[in-house]
């Protein structure tokens, strides 16, 4: 056996400063103790639809196992089009115009690596994702976070981005309905944006996975935007919505340029989506809002009761408009993000993110996830209730 410390080095140098998930390393913690409430993963807890679920198993009897076109089956994009003409009046040529991925993580990577040179900026708020940061970094270019506030309901603002934009910016990351935070944008947010974008002359990447969980103030995409579209490429897919994370199936949409572009990479590392998942989407797609529409529901009460909760129990959380996540401050028991995480689940057995896992911004801060059942949310209040006495 090789010993590790005189192994030759093939590590590339860029890839070493990059840290591993902290989503993923404090749930490595978590994996193998029995019997924890889970607040943590963002992984909805309803069973895909039936009817999904059913067209998934006759594709499978029927032999549709074979590789699709690199840009997806043109049933797929077709339903892909209607549906962003439907939800946003964002007219796209299903032929040229869109793109169907291993999940939005891959259309992420690939639309970043699509458009980035060694040196270019990407501005990109936080709290955000755990994967922004490290795919900018991935793409050999700088990673420029752009602080947001409970003060602004972590909202993104115009004043804030204008601190941080340079000559070298080259992309504006959006994600909203955000995760960590739950944060949504207003219209008059989309349209300062949109502007902002212009003036810089930015690409605008725009991860709206969580589009379709949108509580108060209606849906505003950026895809919704017409002096945007030559500048966009809009990011959705089907994990969370329709609750088919492993489906692993995402999709862009932009200019036939950009789609073109984001191919090349795709159908090399790649080649295709599941043929099997496609046939899922198209099925996903074919019932509008009417599966989503029972889950939302459901997560709004549960984002009800639980934001209530927190603030009863003396930890400032903000109603979020999105997504189904909850970001409440703990800076009032004087611990850190991880150390309150590490012993609230030492203690009583209840997982829940460290803030900071999500940048700097989310420091004294914790992300609950409230896709799991209002029982097992009663109960773990019950033990953050006991656990918070003691301290």
């Amino acid at each position: 056996m090789t010993d590790s410390k005189s192994a030759p080095d093939f590590i590339a140098p860029h890839l070493r400063g990059i840290p591993k998930s902290g989503i993923r390393d404090f749930f490595e913690i978590v994996a193998g103790r029995k019997d924890v409430i889970s607040l943590g993963i963002g992984e909805p807890d309803f069973k895909t639809p039936w009817h999904i679920r059913e067209r998934t198993i006759s594709a499978l009897e029927q032999g549709v196992t074979r590789y699709t076109s690199n840009f997806g089956s043109p049933e797929l994009r077709k339903a892909i089009a209607a549906y962003m003409e439907v939800s946003f009046k964002a007219a796209y040529d299903w032929e040229r115009e869109t793109l169907v991925t291993v999940g939005v993580s891959e259309a992420l990577d690939i639309a970043l690596r699509s458009v980035l040179s060694p040196g270019d900026e990407v501005l990109y708020h936080e709290p955000s994702f755990v994967a922004y940061a490290p795919l900018v970094s991935m793409a050999h270019a700088v990673p420029v976070p752009v602080r947001t506030y409970r003060r602004d309901d972590f909202r993104l603002t115009v004043a804030e981005l204008e601190k941080a934009v340079t000559s070298r910016t080259r992309v504006l990351l959006l994600n909203f309905p955000n995760n960590p935070t739950g944060a949504t944008l207003t219209h008059a947010d989309t349209q300062a944006l949109a502007d902002f974008a212009i003036r810089h002359n930015l690409l605008v990447i725009s991860d709206e996975v969580y589009s379709e969980l949108t509580y108060e103030g209606g849906r505003h995409s950026m895809a919704a935007i017409p002096r945007l579209r030559d500048r966009l490429v809009l990011l959705n897919g089907f994990s969370k919505a329709w609750s088919m994370t492993g489906f692993r199936l995402g999709y862009a949409c932009a200019p036939a340029p950009l789609i073109d572009a984001m191919t090349k990479i795709h159908q090399y590392c790649m080649m295709c989506a599941s043929s099997i998942s496609q046939c899922a989407g198209v099925e996903a797609l074919s019932a509008g809002d009417e599966d989503i529409a029972d889950m939302r529901e459901s997560y709004r009460l549960r984002r009800n009761y639980l934001v209530g909760a927190l603030n009863d129990l003396g930890l400032d959380c903000f109603m979020p408009r999105g997504a189904f996540y909850v970001f409440p401050s703990i800076a009032a028991t004087g611990l850190s993000s991880y150390d309150f995480a590490m012993r609230f689940l030492d203690a009583h057995d209840v997982a829940c993110v460290p803030g900071d896992a999500f940048g700097a911004s989310g420091a004294g801060y914790l992300r609950c996830c409230y896709a799991t059942s209002m029982e097992q949310l009663k109960e773990a209040m019950s033990r953050l209730q006991a656990f918070l006495k003691k301290l």
